[in-house]
């Protein structure tokens, strides 16, 4: 069973470890694959950010963020980060984050949200975004030098809340 709950300094080693993996491969993450834990924990979980853990049998399955894509006249439309451990894909744990995170920038009082860096290639991605009820709205050529296929596309996806 998946649970979502905010996220606690406690998880940070177990958060730290999903987003090690993920960027190592250099393919779905603007990270530098050889960013330090330090970085990446400040980005996850600083100031402005409302940090959330999905938990299978009470390990750390996944985690997300929530955050104001603009400041200021731009801050009620929320952005979203959302990474899954490699270990746990396939049991449903993205979708979940995503239906959550859904309610939850409801409940946080945002009207929107918008993905500014959907990597194309991440096909996964891009299919989960668009059955929960996002739309691409933009197309950012050669935004992205994936280690794998080069310089790839980015989509901007955005969802009326």
């Amino acid at each position: 069973m998946i649970e979502i709950r905010k996220a606690s300094p406690e998880d940070h080693s177990q958060i730290w470890e999903i987003i090690r993996q993920v960027i190592a491969k250099g393919d779905t993450y603007v990270f530098d694959p050889g960013s330090s834990r330090e970085k990446i924990l400040d980005f996850w979980c600083g100031e402005g950010k409302h940090t959330y853990v999905a938990t299978v049998d009470d390990k750390v399955a996944g985690t997300f963020l929530l955050k104001d894509n603009q400041p200021d006249l731009g801050r009620h439309i929320a952005n979203g980060a959302y990474m899954v451990s490699p270990d746990t894909g396939g049991l449903g744990i993205g979708r979940a984050m995503g239906e959550f995170s859904i309610e939850e920038a409801k409940r946080l009082g945002y009207k929107a949200m918008q993905f500014n860096f959907v990597i194309k290639s991440n096909e996964r991605a891009v299919r989960l975004w668009e059955k929960l009820g996002f739309n691409i709205i933009g197309e950012i050529p050669e935004a992205f030098d994936h280690q794998q296929n080069g310089l790839t596309n980015a989509y901007i996806m955005y969802r009326k809340l």
